[in-house]
């Protein structure tokens, strides 16, 4: 290993998800869902700020024409950056109250994936979105228990998924083109007695890193050997996603939780909530924006 993550910036989210990194800006965002905000910070400035949104949000993305698009718990909006306003777009689940979006990415032809899960059990009523650049809203996967990772490769014919409950990494063929997949099947299992996998991302390498739910780490994987490379272990137990960033893109943002943990575990735990950063020696790549139509 190359060397230790280090704790990036004390904002202890309760829910932190969905880490982003703006090239242009340089500038980090990430969510919290159940704090209902998006946090920016800008490394090296120790410049914050805090949008508060009023419901839960699962994801956000940079749209092409300076905006960003959010996964909120009422839908997709638009989120203008200057204002702070919010524009509906769509709400696929408008008769599913006690469910919430969570993590999403844009694909690599501009499509904004997001999917759903339950506020509460474990039972396969979520699904997954795609969220096309005309508005138009398209139901991809159903019976999903908890939507998480999203990663693309760099010939754009293959997504890998992650529905958290199920502890693997599942791998899709995907047409560029069309935005469609088929033919799923399992990438890798995440072994047992490490957590469950959450968010993800991909580095240069074609390799994919996976955050560890309730197992204090994120490790790096051969998608197509299904080998493990790497487990970079955290002082936090529920740690919830990833993306590289800085300059040259050579630095992991890691996020994570401390909603649910007990006043006892927070002891042991006190920077639980917290972003770490972690220097691998692999760069990953940028991502993608939402192209409008």
């Amino acid at each position: 290993m190359a060397n230790q993550p280090e704790l990036l910036v004390e904002e202890l989210a309760l829910l932190g998800e969905g880490p982003l990194w703006l090239p242009e800006s340089k500038m980090l965002m990430w969510v919290d869902i159940e704090g209902m905000c998006i946090h920016q910070y800008s490394p090296g400035m120790d410049v914050k700020e805090v949008i508060r949104v009023g419901e839960r949000i699962g994801a956000v993305v940079p749209a092409a024409d300076g905006r960003m698009v959010c996964a909120l718990q009422s839908g997709f909006a638009y989120l203008d950056l200057t204002s702070k306003g919010l524009e509906p777009i769509a709400d696929p689940e408008r008769d599913w109250p006690n469910n919430r979006f969570n993590d999403g990415k844009c694909d690599p032809a501009g499509r904004f994936w997001a999917g759903t899960m339950p506020l509460e059990g474990d039972s396969p009523a979520g699904a997954l979105y795609r969220l096309d650049g005309s508005g138009m809203v398209t139901k991809m996967l159903s019976g999903v228990g908890c939507s998480n990772g999203l990663a693309w490769d760099a010939a754009a014919t293959s997504m890998y998924y992650i529905d958290t409950p199920s502890g693997r990494v599942d791998r899709f063929d995907y047409d560029v083109l069309t935005g469609n997949i088929k033919n799923r099947r399992a990438a890798f299992h995440l072994p047992s007695g490490q957590g469950s996998p959450d968010g993800m991302t991909i580095d240069l390498e074609g390799m994919l890193w996976v955050a560890h739910w309730g197992g204090s780490c994120v490790s790096r994987w051969n998608p197509v050997t299904g080998k493990c490379l790497e487990t970079v272990s955290l002082p936090v137990s529920q740690v919830t996603s990833c993306c590289f960033g800085g300059e040259d893109l050579d630095e992991l943002y890691i996020t994570s939780a401390r909603a649910g943990l007990s006043e006892e575990q927070l002891r042991t735990e006190p920077l639980a909530g917290g972003i770490f950063k972690y220097t691998p020696g692999v760069r990953g790549v940028p991502a993608n924006v939402f192209k409008l139509k």
